[in-house]
């Protein structure tokens, strides 16, 4: 490293990539495994695992930025192109969701009568607990924003309650989502309404655990001082993903719930 003539940061060989991708397959076969025999033990060794290479991960490109000195100003714009092209991945993941949902919506099979939701499915209202949750979540993009702005003028007191708001209106909305899985009246089993509802919104309820993680990291990290206007790379990251997220379920509320009641 000490003969090299670029700006750009070659990053040592290390072991978390492959790890982070075993786990993540580790979560996804656990859920099958959980549908099946409704044992959460593999599930929660997984996620466990995951969360300790993320950390592991995570504090290693913190020393890297850091203490090392290796985010440059071109080191910076590849990570936010990363970043970019990351989320750019995941609208064509979720475009998928939506794919088959407006395919169902539109022209329902005669094996569902013709009639979208199926006569069998009761579909939850949208008005009222939904309503909530969408104002909770869009409410956070508000929040999250606020903080982003709060850095960029030095006011590290204000970054660090509206970031504290983000993060307590994250699992606030996770826990309405909870509540919601168990009180439906209909399963992924019931006909392909059920399936997508349960695939599209679960993996949302995933990205909004993720994001909120990712979140929580920032604030540890804005409590020590990690952070100022020249140097929020980690945090515009998280915030560009959470805008994201708050799109999604945009669309998840206003096509699923809204239009599929």
């Amino acid at each position: 490293m000490k003969n090299k003539f670029h700006q750009f940061h070659i990053v040592e060989i290390r072991p978390w990539p492959i790890l982070a991708s075993i786990s993540v397959f580790c979560i996804t076969s656990s859920l099958v495994i959980w549908m099946q025999i409704k044992s959460p033990i593999t599930i929660i060794l997984s996620n466990v695992t995951t969360l300790i290479v993320a950390y592991i991960w995570w504090r290693d490109i913190t020393r890297e930025a850091k203490n090392q000195g290796f985010h440059h100003s071109k080191v910076i714009i590849g990570l936010k192109i990363r970043i970019i092209l990351f989320i750019t991945s995941e609208i064509f993941f979720f475009l998928s969701f939506f794919w088959a949902y407006f395919h169902s919506r539109i022209r329902p099979n005669i094996e569902l009568g013709q009639n979208w939701p199926p006569i069998s499915i009761s579909p939850f209202n949208p008005i009222n607990v939904l309503l909530l949750n969408t104002i909770i979540l869009l409410s956070s993009g508000v929040s999250i924003t606020w903080s982003h702005h709060a850095i960029l003028i030095n006011n590290l007191k204000q970054a660090k309650k509206s970031l504290l708001i983000t993060v307590l209106l994250g699992i606030y909305f996770s826990i309405i989502q909870a509540i919601e899985y168990m009180e439906a009246e209909f399963t992924i089993r019931d006909s392909s309404y059920g399936s997508i509802f349960f695939i599209g919104t679960g993996f949302h309820g995933i990205h909004v655990l993720i994001g909120t993680s990712f979140l929580i990291v920032c604030f540890i990290r804005m409590n020590i001082n990690e952070f100022n206007k020249s140097h929020l790379i980690g945090f515009e990251a998280a915030a560009w993903y959470w805008h994201f997220v708050d799109i999604v379920w945009i669309f998840l509320y206003i096509s699923i719930y809204w239009w599929g009641y």
